[in-house]
């Protein structure tokens, strides 16, 4: 049995002009007990609205919900947030300022009436478990982002539930502390074996922590797999050009044997992985930047201008077959390409999108 099932989850919203707004359409994913799923996609996808679904802060239009075996949202359903037993981490941490660690984390806790003592031990053990043992006297201005990020994880915790739910929890911190918060989260995760439901817009947010990730584009999920998938073998055309900045230019196949094909790209001829399924013809073709390397006898680009990024050289490139298209490539740390300089180009690794 999965830990949380969403099945045909749709959601309409009413627009300022009357007409109705798409959030959600029939959305369906499946969350194994201890998975750390990641919800990804840009602004307004319908990734916080779905949170907000699980949550119960949100009825749906049609779909159903469910905890365990347990139906949270359905025809006639809809348990109230408060008796789901999830639990939320927010971006803005929703600290109380004026109660030290200790009483934020157990406040919950004495609001459903546990005596002290459980208090106590309850509160010890989230802290411990997000590594702030020894905090507990500290108020919330005494912290840094991440220790007040920490905090409200270890506040869910305590309550014990049966999921977690994150929204964009670290998004309001800087880069370095983010990298930090990064391991911390991936540390926690593994020493709780927690089911969460990780909501971001960030990839290397969710390539980082999750162990599988929904791709959500306006109110639709795209593709549903583990990261190393998504970037790999995409599924769609829209999912390649989000996940890694993917480019994805038009190809013949001329052949296909059992995922080891050979396709016709700006005049060359390379090899490429495609789905065994995929049939010689017209075909669309993933590049990366990253995969595309200088060879003696690929393409022909024309650089058009190159960035420094730090141990390698970054360019942007028109291939001269298909002088419309624009390619970036990212070259070892040599001296700075120039524009106008020519090079011939390959790709070390490519993917042909199925369909």
């Amino acid at each position: 049995m999965h830990a949380l099932t969403i099945d045909g989850i749709s959601k309409n919203f009413a627009a300022a002009s009357g007409h109705r707004i798409q959030a959600l359409d029939r959305v369906s994913l499946s969350i194994d007990a201890g998975e750390l799923v990641a919800v990804l996609g840009a602004s307004g996808c319908g990734k916080s609205t779905l949170l907000r679904m699980v949550a119960g802060f949100e009825t749906a239009d049609a779909g159903t919900i469910r905890l365990g075996d347990r139906l949270l949202t359905g025809p006639a359903t809809h348990v109230p947030p408060e008796t789901r037993k999830v639990g939320i981490v927010f971006q803005s941490y929703a600290l109380w300022p004026h109660m030290d660690v200790a009483g934020n984390v157990g406040y919950a806790l004495a609001v459903a009436g546990l005596d002290k003592a459980t208090i106590r031990t309850r509160v010890a053990a989230a802290l411990e478990s997000v590594d702030l043992a020894g905090f507990e006297t500290r108020k919330p201005a005494e912290l840094s982002g991440g220790q007040r990020q920490r905090v409200a994880l270890a506040r869910c915790l305590a309550m014990d539930p049966a999921l977690v739910l994150l929204d964009e929890p670290l998004a309001n911190l800087d880069i370095h502390l983010r990298a930090s918060m990064l391991e911390s989260f991936a540390s926690f995760h593994a020493k709780t074996e927690a089911t969460m439901l990780y909501v971001t817009h960030d990839q290397a947010e969710a390539m980082a922590l999750a162990d599988r990730i929904a791709v959500l584009e306006a109110g639709r999920l795209l593709q549903f797999a583990d990261p190393r998938t998504l970037y790999r073998e995409p599924d769609n055309e829209a999912v390649a050009r989000f996940v890694g900045r993917g480019m994805v230019v038009g190809a013949h196949m001329t052949a296909n044997e059992n995922g080891a094909a050979q396709v016709e790209i700006f005049g060359a001829s390379v090899r490429v992985r495609a789905s065994a399924a995929c049939a010689p013809g017209p075909c669309k073709l993933v590049l990366r930047a990253e995969n595309l390397a200088p060879v003696a006898d690929g393409f022909g680009v024309r650089v058009t201008h190159a960035a420094y990024i730090g141990g390698a050289w970054e360019i942007a490139a028109v291939p001269l077959a298909e002088p419309g298209t624009i390619l970036r490539a990212v070259l070892g740390d040599g001296p700075r390409p120039q524009p106008g300089e020519m090079l011939n180009l390959a790709p070390k690794d490519a993917w042909v999108l199925p369909g």
